[in-house]
């Protein structure tokens, strides 16, 4: 029998009109998740999913939660028609999808936790701007030691945020450390380098975050987390958390911490995954997965056409 490893998007997947053809395909499933969403948080989730402006579904405060209920709404229409996962891991917000895909929060609790995080790390922006950018091609040790030359922990602050894949560092801190990183690795790097600038909106997993983390630390306390009922990879360790205490401690890690994902992958798959599947928007996820495991076959679940195909593809394998 194949042995999936379900893996849930971050920040940087959405798009507007995501969740809507689940919605259409699956009412049942996914419309009360959308309502319910709009109830907690204030505003009307699929209204802004569905049509957007762009402009808006890229707020921080907007998009952590959106990703999260679109994420959840195709988990929802998979764990109806297909068997659980060995394991699940999620990049930087995706961890609050696995988390609920494992049991150890439920949903609507993790809604919570997801508007209160994009709340303050937008926050963190509009009283230190920031930027972040990927940086393609060398490895990310040179990265890091770009970095540590060019960064002073203030007005240069650049540190690295996302270990993506083995040619794939994300860098992030003060618009101007983020500049200076950038011009070190162009005028340094390898000539195929690239560095392309991410739009989004704070400076995330770095230690201009460390101002709001106590704060945030306490709605973290305040939420009740279960034991994993199917293993959890965090991105602060790259290990399998075995308590709802330890996935607490690993979400409070990685909000000014770097998100260790290649390293992560390598903890999924020693679970002796056969594929790997994104549950959620976009196909950010499939893009580093092939790259960095090419030997894993990797599924896109972001859309009610790519489910059903999944379903289709995986049933026989499954039941087999």
């Amino acid at each position: 029998m194949i042995r999936t490893a379900h893996l849930f998007p971050g920040q940087g997947s959405q798009r507007v009109g995501m969740g809507r053809d689940l919605a259409d395909r699956h009412p049942r499933l996914v419309r009360p998740l959308f309502d319910t969403a709009s109830d907690v948080l204030g505003f009307d989730l699929a209204r802004v999913c569905w049509e957007g402006p762009e402009d808006v579904l890229r707020r921080t405060d907007i998009t952590q939660p959106a990703i999260f209920v679109a994420s959840v709404a195709a988990h929802r229409v998979l764990a109806e028609r297909l068997p659980p996962p060995v394991v699940v891991a999620g990049h930087s917000l995706g961890e609050y999808t696995a988390l609920v895909a494992a049991g150890v929060l439920d949903w609507v609790s993790a809604l919570r936790l997801v508007r209160r995080r994009g709340q303050l790390m937008a926050a963190v922006n509009d009283s230190t701007p920031g930027a972040m950018a990927a940086v393609l091609g060398p490895p990310a040790a040179d990265v890091e030691a770009w970095c540590a030359e060019v960064g002073d922990g203030g007005d240069l602050l650049v540190e690295v945020a996302n270990y993506n894949a083995d040619t794939q560092t994300v860098v992030s801190g003060t618009v101007a450390g983020v500049a200076a990183l950038t011009e070190r690795a162009l005028r340094d790097g390898p000539e195929d380098v690239q560095v392309t600038k991410l739009g989004v909106g704070a400076p995330f997993h770095c230690s201009l975050m460390r101002g709001v983390e106590e704060e945030f630390a306490a709605d973290l306390a305040a939420t009740e987390f279960a034991t994993p009922r199917i293993p959890v990879v965090a991105n602060a360790t790259a290990t399998t958390v075995a308590s709802g205490a330890q996935a607490r401690a690993a979400l409070r890690a990685q909000l000014a911490g770097p998100v260790r994902w290649r390293q992560s992958l390598d903890a999924v798959t020693d679970h002796r995954v056969d594929a790997f599947v994104e549950v959620g928007p976009g196909r950010v996820l499939t893009g580093l997965c092939k790259r960095s495991r090419p030997d894993i076959v990797c599924h896109s679940a972001s859309d009610a056409r790519r489910v059903d195909r999944l379903v289709a593809e995986l049933s026989p394998a499954l039941t087999a």
